[in-house]
């Protein structure tokens, strides 16, 4: 009687695992990110100037408490959010391996300078409440 009841109790386990499981993807497959990830939700090109291209990118992430939307290695990703307030944007490693990092005079963003000598700038606009400290 009580193997029975075993068996019981671990079926009814398993369904509800199963069923949170099957909830949990339904709310990611819903617009949900998972803690500590980034998705680019708009990416607009303008290669009107010649040999110059701007794009604009829009990412949104679900950053941990202590983080906030940053570049690392070219993508969005959640960093520090002390990097984003000190304006120390090469802390956050946003360049490719092979790329160098410079921080812009006036600190409104980063170059990234490829081998060959192309170089990619990169300008951050903040919102006022992350530049108090």
């Amino acid at each position: 009687m009580q193997l029975l009841r075993l068996a019981w109790a671990l079926t009814a386990a398993a369904i509800c695992l199963l069923l949170l499981l099957l909830l949990r993807n339904q709310l990611l497959r819903e617009g949900q990110l998972v803690a500590g990830t980034c998705e680019i939700v708009t990416l607009d090109r303008d290669s009107s100037q010649p040999r110059r291209t701007i794009a604009r990118q829009t990412a949104r992430c679900a950053c941990r408490k202590g983080q906030i939307a940053g570049t690392t290695r070219a993508k969005p990703a959640c960093v520090d959010v002390c990097i984003v307030r000190s304006r120390l944007w090469c802390e956050m490693t946003p360049c490719l391996d092979d790329e160098g990092c410079n921080l812009l005079v006036n600190q409104s963003g980063w170059t990234c300078t490829q081998p060959g000598g192309r170089v990619k700038t990169t300008t951050v606009r903040l919102k006022p409440h992350l530049t108090q400290m």
